[in-house]
């Protein structure tokens, strides 16, 4: 295999994404990894379908709190490691990051917090932010090449929202969180997306309240950022706005190896 599609996509409770068509999308979207966040359920809570699924392995990380978070990686390539987390026991236990390392990249599915609770949970965001890149680089990074996607719960720049002066003092667009997507930039991380797409009005979460997707009122906070050794590897980067079934939509990269 020298291209391989990898897709991320917050399903919002995986569960309630198997009603709406998550199966049929996983088997009609030609991806050989998919990765998701925010499961919200343990395997035993799934449907023998949802975890054995035609070609692929599957791995899960629920969070010890029944019914909210978690990760998972559905990959048609065998890894040759898989990590449950980074060593953290207090990220760990919400099940926010699987990591799977293949022969020549090693791939980060990761929810990041949400700072909406006020500044205490923003500080956690930032952390974990902190910690997790800190991990990546320390492990990975003089071995491989590192991606890291997910939904990362922070708009880096205007472009990648609709309302920029509305949402500036809202967690997700805080000056502060916007200043750590630019630091991990500056380690040599490229956001990929922006490589192949230029345009405004490109997002990937749409507030359901609000019934923000009717108006396309969103935010681009899910990302495939790509360490720069390998980030000419990537030969196509999207948005799939038309698949519905969560409150965000999935994206993609295509990956020559």
């Amino acid at each position: 295999m020298d291209k391989i599609k990898i897709y991320s996509w917050n399903v919002n409770g995986l569960r309630a994404a198997i009603k709406k068509g998550f199966l049929e999308w996983i088997k009609s979207s030609q991806g050989n990894i998919i990765c998701i966040q925010e499961i919200k359920s343990t395997v035993e809570q799934l449907p023998d379908e949802a975890v054995n699924i035609g070609k692929f392995n599957s791995y899960f990380f629920p969070a010890e709190r029944k019914g909210y978070s978690g990760t998972a990686i559905y990959s048609e390539i065998k890894p040759i490691n898989v990590f449950y987390g980074f060593e953290n026991p207090i990220y760990d236990v919400e099940g926010r990051v699987i990591i799977a390392e293949y022969e020549k990249f090693v791939l980060a599915n990761v929810y990041f917090p949400n700072g909406g609770r006020g500044p205490e949970r923003v500080r956690y965001k930032l952390d974990f932010y902190n910690e997790l890149f800190f991990y990546l680089e320390k492990k990975f990074r003089d071995r491989k090449g590192i991606i890291v996607t997910g939904d990362f719960n922070t708009a880096h720049k205007e472009i990648d929202v609709a309302k920029p002066e509305a949402w500036s003092k809202v967690s997700g667009f805080l000056p502060e969180e916007r200043a750590w997507i630019t630091k991990i930039l500056n380690l040599g991380y490229i956001d990929i997306f922006r490589k192949f797409h230029s345009e405004p009005g490109l997002y990937t979460f749409w507030d359901m309240r609000t019934h923000a997707r009717e108006f396309n009122n969103g935010w681009r906070i899910d990302y495939f950022l790509v360490s720069d050794d390998i980030a000419d590897n990537v030969t196509a980067a999207n948005i799939h706005a038309d698949v519905y079934g969560s409150d965000h939509c999935p994206i993609s990269i295509d990956l020559k190896i």
